[in-house]
């Protein structure tokens, strides 16, 4: 695949796959077909729990990796197995090229590796004159395409079977059907040979046992069991992240691999290798094996208090299964050898800065793949973390930068907002939104109507719609507005403010407080954003409140998570933030956990048909699911469930700024999803998906008001 050498050629590249209808349709059909399959899969087990015990174990093994690979290595080559360690991937493909011209092999075949496409294994052989065949039926197509892989567990997901008929046709010289079993008979019997005629099989692992020397590996073609056995050299090449101390350890993990990575209980072949066995085609009768493991960076993300958690993963390639992104554009734009998630991190560590740069924006932060992981690797958290560091390798952008500087003075950036207010009324409609886009923005960014900046913010309404004082409330609340229900949207806070009325509730609403700050970590301004974090924590401390209350699910979680993440680890503030974030908590948790409003409480008159969209940090980022549902059915109101309803709407706040084609096309999936319900009114829970999703229906022409849940709720009260 090409690299971008700049972000601009990056972006150009994004915008060309999504020109692609074959991809986004493939991609479509499975990630719809993978979230059922995976459900089924995990229907009678405790996933939660199983990756909790991964991630344990997994963390254990990276703590005790020297350990493990010495007690590997001595029991391997008990059993006459030799041991290699290699310290990057040249050295690893050294060490292999060594063994294949030492035992004079000509021809190698190979079982699917990522470990041999992160050394890029293929091309050094080749240099030294070696034959070497791909025998995953997808690794051989691309292969014969030249191309790397676009997906993890299936590198071809990309193409169609026409045009894997017309590759097999031109490497054939016969005319190829373009059903399915007939291509996979063509594979079958073009391969056969090769696995006769192999003088060295090379195959990866997905696990090396410390305790017996052996090694594990998962497939469900069963190629690799003849790439292991027929010929009468084996390497198997890992990374030291697949040593795990015994066989219980391995199995816990299969138990989630196929699960997470196809939707199936078992894979089709486990196949386990422990030294070297007879083989009929070696001269002594002795199979000669070698157990190649690469570090490549390893050992040190192992010491790394933050990173090491990546050495939990497993290579399922579910991070890729349901992020929105990728189902858009596919792997090779959404990855540089890794795919998915976890490849924007580990492009970083093993092959560079460069490399990297480009695709760590490319995260729309849904926390999909953080949900999913079989790791339970917090992907999206260190995904920003890469960004912000490469930012402060090769220097902060213009734009971010001086967003920083601006958004860490509070005074200075509600000025901007209130000067904004004015400067906006040449561009400005009657209905509330901008009528036209200044042409700097335009046209990719014209994809969705953007809201103007209200008359009055919420803060200066504050002394009229606030509620008499109660003498002895049930709850005593802080209301957190972030600066979109401030400025943008402050009817959805008064309604939230309207919709507690009678209920014994003291509200209150800190002046300090300014933006939550998840738009500068989402640019990389980590320090900035950590300032902000500061300011807010503090606006707060003078509050008497039990309750941080925001009606934004993206403020929530990233209150609540990420605060004590910045700053839990300094003594100044680690109890403080703490103490912050257990008080913080999203809209409709409040009025259907805490507050218990019931039916009584609402018109006794049937309420409108409505839909919902579940804000990715409300379903996720909070693990927030049943209350804005059962909130909506106490309040009478006609609830009916939309497709996908908790997939990212394609806001994902500065995401759709750097990548609006993506960001529209996102839009386009929700806006047909809402219009095939039926519903008159579509609710959610956060002010950047009503920005989203009201903005795009008003420019789709699509019927269908768009409102905060508060809004609904309040209006029901009776």
């Amino acid at each position: 695949m090409q690299d971008a050498t700049s972000f601009k050629e990056y972006k150009d590249q994004i915008d060309e796959a999504l020109g692609n209808d074959f991809l986004r349709t493939a991609m479509d059909k499975f990630a719809i077909a993978y979230r059922t399959g995976r459900a089924n899969a995990f229907a009678s087990i405790d996933d939660k729990a199983l990756i909790k015990e991964i991630a344990d174990a997994k963390d254990c093994a990276a703590q005790n990796i020297d350990a493990l690979y010495a007690q590997f290595k001595e029991e391997a080559e008990k059993k006459g197995a030799v041991v290699h360690l290699a310290k990057d991937a040249q050295e690893a493909n050294e060490i292999i090229g060594r063994i294949a011209l030492a035992e004079k092999c000509k021809t190698i075949v190979k079982s699917k590796s990522m470990t041999a496409e992160e050394t890029l294994l293929n091309h050094h052989l080749e240099d030294l004159n070696l034959q070497v065949i791909e025998t995953d039926l997808g690794e051989w197509i691309i292969q014969l395409r030249h191309e790397g892989p676009s997906h993890m567990v299936m590198p071809a997901i990309h193409l169609s079977r026409h045009q894997v008929s017309d590759l097999f046709t031109d490497v054939t010289g016969k005319k190829q059907d373009d059903d399915i079993q007939k291509l996979v008979k063509v594979a079958r019997r073009e391969l056969r040979q090769k696995f006769t005629e192999a003088d060295m099989g090379i195959s990866g692992g997905n696990f090396a046992i410390a305790k017996s020397g052996t090694v594990g590996i998962v497939t469900n073609e069963g190629n690799a069991r003849l790439v292991t056995t027929l010929p009468r050299v084996h390497v198997a090449l890992m990374g030291l992240d697949k040593l795990t101390p015994n066989l219980h350890d391995a199995l816990r993990v299969l138990k989630a691999l196929p699960r997470n990575a196809t939707g199936q209980a078992i894979t089709s072949y486990v196949t386990w290798v422990t030294g070297a066995n007879e083989c009929a085609t070696a001269e002594d009768s002795t199979k000669k094996v070698h157990f190649v493991f690469l570090d490549n960076g390893r050992r040190a993300l192992a010491k790394d208090p933050l990173f090491s958690q990546v050495l939990r993963c497993v290579r399922c390639g579910a991070c890729a299964n349901v992020c929105p992104v990728y189902r858009m554009v596919g792997g090779h734009k959404m990855g540089h050898i890794y795919i998915g998630a976890i490849g924007l991190i580990l492009t970083y560590f093993f092959h560079g800065t460069d490399k990297a740069k480009n695709l760590v924006q490319n995260c729309i932060n849904c926390g999909a793949c953080k949900e999913i992981c079989a790791g339970g690797i917090d992907l999206p958290g260190l995904i920003k973390e890469i960004h912000a560091r490469i930012q402060d390798e090769e220097g902060h952008p213009l734009t971010s930068a001086l967003l920083g500087k601006m958004m860490k003075n509070r005074k200075l950036f509600h000025k901007f907002l209130r000067i904004a207010k004015h400067a906006q009324k040449p561009v400005a409609g009657k209905d509330g939104f901008i009528r036209h886009l200044p042409m700097i923005f335009a046209p990719n960014h014209d994809f969705r109507a953007l809201p103007t900046v209200a008359k009055v913010p919420f803060r200066d309404m504050w002394d009229k719609v606030k509620p008499a004082k109660v003498a002895n409330p049930k709850h005593k609340v802080a209301i957190f507005s972030g600066c979109v229900q401030d400025f943008v949207y402050p009817e959805q806070s008064v309604a939230t403010v309207e919709s507690m009325r009678g209920k014994d509730i003291a509200l209150e609403f800190p002046m300090d407080q300014s933006c939550c700050g998840l738009p500068l970590q989402m640019m990389g301004e980590k320090e900035a954003c950590k300032d902000v974090a500061i300011q807010n924590m503090e606006a707060f401390e003078n509050s008497d409140c039990e309750y941080i209350l925001t009606m934004c699910a993206s403020c929530a979680s990233h209150l609540k998570h990420n605060y004590p993440k910045m700053l839990g680890h300094d003594p100044k503030y680690a109890i403080r933030v703490q103490e912050f974030a257990d008080k913080v908590i999203d809209y409709s948790s409040f009025m259907n956990d805490v507050v218990g409003v019931s039916e009584d409480d609402f018109l006794d008159s049937k309420g409108k048909k409505v839909t919902y969209h579940a804000p990715c940090h409300l379903c996720r980022g909070l693990e927030v699911k049943d209350a804005p549902r059962e909130l909506m059915v106490k309040a009478g109101l006609d609830y009916i469930e939309c497709a996908e309803e908790e997939v990212c709407c394609g806001f994902g706040g500065t995401y759709s700024v750097k990548f609006p084609k993506v960001s529209a096309q996102l839009l386009a999936k929700k806006m047909n999803n809402i219009k095939e319900t039926g519903a008159d009114i579509l609710l959610t829970d956060c002010p950047g998906c009503v920005m989203q999703l009201r903005g795009g229906a008003k420019k789709n022409g699509l019927n269908v008001e768009v409102h905060h849940i508060s809004e609904l709720i309040s209006e029901r009260r009776k």
